[in-house]
């Protein structure tokens, strides 16, 4: 006598593209509250930065909120998008780090470029912008 349950098991996890192993791990209740409140913390803490004027150099501003910037998306990959090492096999991990390596080479070689152009423009007075063609 054969039982058609693991047959049944095996259609179910194929029309719900589920496969055994590489789930990806869902949230619960308490961790996407846990995951709201710290986005909200991190969102009003950058806008009171800014309103309050609490730095004199707007520089240190730019920077503590571009930081927090990064902290919040942490916490976004890490509460709602559940990316950690062992989901999908680490492959999703490995997709986000080259991504993010691609992004700083292109970011750092732009910075670059724009730096050196500047450097290397020739200094042009209003009187010669009159002139020119």
């Amino acid at each position: 006598m054969t039982t058609h349950a693991p047959a049944t098991e095996d259609a179910h996890e194929a029309h719900h593209g589920h496969s055994r192993g590489h789930e990806a791990a869902h949230g619960t209740f308490r961790s996407y509250m846990i995951g709201f409140v710290l986005s909200i913390i991190l969102t009003a803490i950058p806008f009171w930065l800014v309103m309050a004027d609490v730095f004199e150099s707007s520089t240190v501003t730019a920077a503590w909120v571009m930081g927090l910037a990064a902290v919040q998306i942490v916490v976004h990959m890490i509460f709602f998008l559940h990316m950690n090492p062992q989901s999908e096999g680490g492959w999703t991990m490995m997709a986000l780090i080259f991504t993010l390596l691609i992004v700083a080479i292109a970011l750092a070689g732009s910075l670059w470029v724009m730096h050196h152009l500047n450097t290397n423009m020739m200094p042009m007075t209003p009187e010669m912008m009159k002139n020119m063609p």
